[in-house]
């Protein structure tokens, strides 16, 4: 399940630890895990935690508290918008609301041809440029009006490539 170019990529994450300290790099290697596969399933954790002598419950556990780990396959573009206080009151919830109208999805839910899941999520840490979202963990989009919202989906549908 686990190539041995995965599992040498894992190492080179071990490698910046103290020998007695592996397990330090979970976080890398969970993201490895998804950037390779789009989610992390049960038989990664277990992989993961094989490779680097934990018990799969810590793993697990590492996986199910951070919100940028895919625990089920998602659409190509992960829309997260920041439901956290600030940008609701900046109009966070007004955004993913739209989103949701717009995609005809509920939050939680991939379009029906697989390109986009929407989510909430926690603070991201740019408050001063709420609504924000961000799209596959990397890509951060500030001052999301809804004519930014509309220009943001028309470009990944139309690009179908990268955001």
């Amino acid at each position: 399940m686990i190539s041995d170019a995965t599992k040498a990529r894992f190492d080179r994450e071990v490698a910046k630890y103290p020998p007695e300290q592996a397990q330090s790099a979970v976080m890398a290697c969970l993201a490895i895990v998804q950037q390779e596969q789009g989610w992390v399933s049960a038989d990664s954790e277990r992989a993961v935690a094989e490779h680097l002598g934990m018990a799969p419950m810590a793993v697990h556990e590492v996986t199910t508290f951070y919100n940028m780990y895919n625990q089920k396959p998602l659409g190509k573009y992960k829309l997260n918008v920041c439901t956290n206080l600030p940008c609701q009151l900046r109009g966070g919830a007004r955004a993913l609301q739209h989103l949701e109208t717009r995609l005809g999805i509920r939050s939680g839910e991939t379009t029906a041809d697989g390109l986009i899941t929407l989510q909430p999520s926690e603070c991201q840490g740019a408050c001063a440029d709420a609504p924000v979202l961000l799209v596959n963990d990397r890509t951060m989009c500030s001052f999301m009006s809804d004519e930014r919202l509309d220009a943001l989906v028309d470009g990944l549908r139309a690009n179908g490539g990268a955001p």
